[in-house]
């Protein structure tokens, strides 16, 4: 498909500066811009690409200052990051679409499935299962009984949802995700052995949770372990037996939380943090990467991190100190040489 630099602008409301009338039919990186091709600039770091960019159209902040002659046509939005996701959604909607059920899937006779489902080859759908309406489930998914998944949600292949479970509507599940396995649950005996706690709860994804592959969802010993809508978890991420995550909170690969930890609204956690088991990490908090959470985090807004987290401007100063530590020995070290020196002058006198 093929779009004019207007009807872009006319569709994202913002404001053209260049040729109106050029048209564009694919993306690329403003690095890598070629003609015929729509592109961005969000993150001042590549700003130096605009000026030889050869794409033809890039899309730009409002409050973008130009410095010098730029080949391509711009359209100026109010936020263009969030822009180019509005039009790589719109081309993403217009491809086609799957439907029917392959006769290789196996469907229980009590499951109920919705209109304009997909089901693909080697599928299998356990009893009284529920599968909404234009949902797609892809090859070697299975969803054990009593499993409950909403409208429009993406199944890709080899996502398994254990028996009880509940998907709400939106969601999108990538390969290899998990949902419902057994929380890690096990009582030390007398004897040094370990005898393990049946888990009885279940995991509840609400609406628009998207889950990277090979990501581990555990269901709860009793009661829910839940995701909030509009969470987004990457790739490579354990979730933990009765944890809750807040609406809206983004999680970077390789993130462990801990068993019934509780994770605030609207927080970005870094990849590879693990968070202790029992403890409650309040709305709007960042925590950098590789950090190690042991405590809760009782203020809200906060910038954390480290391991145990700390202020990030804390940390900063820390990690220059830290980066000095050589330097500062050699300094103690001549100081203590010289202080030496002069206590041996002032025996001998």
């Amino acid at each position: 498909m093929e779009f004019t630099a207007q009807q872009i602008a006319d569709f994202l409301q913002g404001e053209i500066q260049g040729d109106p009338t050029v048209k564009v039919s694919n993306f690329s990186k403003i690095e890598e811009g070629k003609p015929g091709t729509l592109s961005f600039l969000s993150n001042p770091k590549y700003s130096a690409y605009i000026y030889e960019s050869n794409a033809s159209i890039i899309l730009v902040n409002k409050d973008f200052e130009q410095k010098s002659e730029i080949k391509a046509t711009l359209i100026r939005v109010k936020n263009a990051y969030e822009s180019l996701a509005m039009l790589l959604s719109l081309v993403d909607q217009a491809k086609p679409r799957k439907t029917g059920i392959s006769p290789l899937a196996f469907i229980s006779p009590s499951a109920t499935i919705g209109q304009n489902v997909y089901i693909a080859p080697f599928v299998f759908i356990g009893e009284n299962v529920t599968i909404g309406n234009d949902t797609l489930v892809h090859s070697n998914c299975s969803v054990n009984d009593n499993a409950t998944i909403g409208t429009g949600v993406v199944l890709y292949s080899g996502v398994s949802i254990y028996y009880d479970c509940v998907v709400g509507d939106g969601c999108i599940l990538h390969s290899g995700a998990v949902i419902g396995a057994d929380g890690f649950g096990f009582a030390p005996a007398n004897d040094g052995t370990y005898k393990k706690i049946p888990q009885m709860g279940n995991v509840i994804l609400e609406e628009n949770v998207e889950i990277g592959a090979n990501t581990t969802i555990d269901r709860a010993t009793m009661g829910s372990t839940i995701v909030r809508k509009g969470v987004k978890l990457d790739n490579l991420i354990q979730v933990a037996h009765n944890v809750e995550i807040g609406e809206n909170t983004v999680i970077a690969s390789q993130a462990g939380i801990s068993g019934s930890t509780k994770v605030g609204k609207h927080c970005m956690i870094g990849g590879q943090v693990g968070l202790s088991g029992h403890i409650h990490i309040a709305d709007n908090t960042i925590i950098g990467a590789q950090s190690g959470v042991a405590n809760n985090i009782k203020k809200p807004g906060q910038i954390l991190q480290g391991s145990p987290i700390i202020p990030i401007e804390t940390f900063r100063k820390n990690y220059i100190i830290t980066k000095n530590l050589p330097d500062l020995y050699k300094t103690v070290y001549e100081l203590e040489k010289k202080i030496k020196t002069l206590e041996e002058k002032l025996a001998d006198k």
